[in-house]
């Protein structure tokens, strides 16, 4: 069994054809997956499908691009009070994803942090993992992970495409480093190289799914049934049998997503 650790179903274009996509998913081995959540108006959208498809959970989170808007529209103390309330679902297994970015800084770097802290001091009270977005903001994502976790945190850095140093200081954080289609790419050979050294027990999968679809599908659409191509190159890269993969990264899903064990117990 594959497991699709980050994904995004709420896209409008998305719906009429969920089952199908879904389908497709089971397929190919798909046994769970987390549609993420990066806006406030995503919220009740995952709840309905979390009820609706047996395998489906949701995370809560606010995007660092949509940090700004966001609190244009809401307090900070509102809006975490909303997620608070939507944490109670059963199959609400994350907080996120959430972190900082400064390549497009499409929302004030102030605000990135305050809705950033905020979200973790979330993810603490709740005792959800944290899924962590960053970008051209590694030193100061590591130093807010730090100072706000104080050692109680723990989450996946997604679709990893940074640093050596950056995965070391998450690693040494406990967090786990997930794969996405980027691995397969022809020019990602220092991303290769990383995770060939990351500890298999901290290993995750996912596609991001409508984006970074993996070869042979680059520059198409993606969809959670290609996770098995990305584990496949995973691997590939770590000298292991796909279904060997399929165990590590599946076993590494249920230890952090913890919410999700009870639907998967004989």
């Amino acid at each position: 069994m594959w497991v699709d650790s980050h994904c995004h179903l709420t896209y409008d274009e998305d719906a009429p054809f969920l089952d199908d996509i879904l389908g497709r998913a089971r397929a190919s081995g798909v046994g769970a997956l987390i549609s993420i959540s990066c806006r406030m108006d995503e919220f009740e959208k995952l709840e309905r499908l979390a009820n609706t498809y047996k395998d489906v959970f949701f995370s809560l989170g606010i995007h660092p691009h949509d940090a700004g808007e966001t609190l244009d529209k809401i307090s900070l103390d509102a809006l975490i009070a909303r997620m608070r309330t939507f944490a109670q679902h059963p199959k609400a297994v994350a907080i996120g994803e959430t972190g900082l970015d400064y390549y497009y800084d499409h929302s004030p770097r102030d605000i990135q942090k305050e809705v950033f802290r905020a979200q973790l001091r979330l993810a603490i009270e709740e005792d959800l993992p944290v899924i962590i977005h960053t970008r051209n903001a590694d030193e100061d994502t590591i130093a807010i992970l730090k100072e706000e976790g104080q050692g109680r945190l723990r989450g996946v850095l997604h679709c990893f495409s940074g640093t050596h140093a950056l995965c070391e200081a998450g690693l040494e954080l406990g967090f786990y480093v997930s794969a996405s289609g980027i691995i397969t790419f022809k020019k990602s050979d220092e991303l290769r190289e990383i995770f060939q050294d990351v500890p298999m027990e901290r290993l995750l999968v996912e596609t991001d799914a409508p984006y970074l679809a993996p070869t042979p599908h680059r520059g198409k659409r993606n969809e959670p049934a290609f996770v098995s191509l990305t584990g496949e190159a995973l691997a590939n890269l770590r000298g292991v049998s796909a279904s060997e993969m399929a165990r590590v990264t599946t076993q590494n899903f249920f230890s952090l997503f913890t919410k999700t064990r009870p639907f998967y117990q004989d």
